[in-house]
């Protein structure tokens, strides 16, 4: 069964740092190109970040360059995502995914 648990949400003030984990099972994790995607309230999905296979190539949404990272350690079948400077437009529902395979979410708000 394909699986994607995501974590490490929280309550956080404008500024602070923040970082999410996926842990993926089910499936070849390291054959996947995986993706962050978030949901703001009263919106849609919204693509956040993406990552290849072996991790060399990563791309963002221009709202989160130069302070959010993606990563992952393929060894561990493990996706993160490192938030830095987060602003109180970051405030959503975290979910990574793959095709149409994503998480239960985690909650990432951003208020002073």
């Amino acid at each position: 069964e394909v699986q994607l648990v995501e974590s490490g949400g929280g309550l956080v003030q404008p500024g602070d740092p923040l970082r999410l984990s996926c842990a993926a099972s089910g499936f070849t994790f390291s054959r996947v190109t995986m993706s962050w995607v978030r949901r703001a309230p009263e919106k849609g999905f919204e693509w956040v970040s993406t990552i290849n296979t072996d991790g060399t190539t990563t791309t963002y949404r221009d709202s989160v360059k130069g302070r959010f990272t993606i990563s992952r350690d393929n060894a561990k079948n493990m996706l993160y995502l490192q938030m830095n400077s987060l602003k109180v437009e970051d405030t959503a529902v975290y979910y990574c995914n793959y095709g149409a395979i994503r998480g239960q979410g985690t909650q990432v708000t951003v208020s002073s």
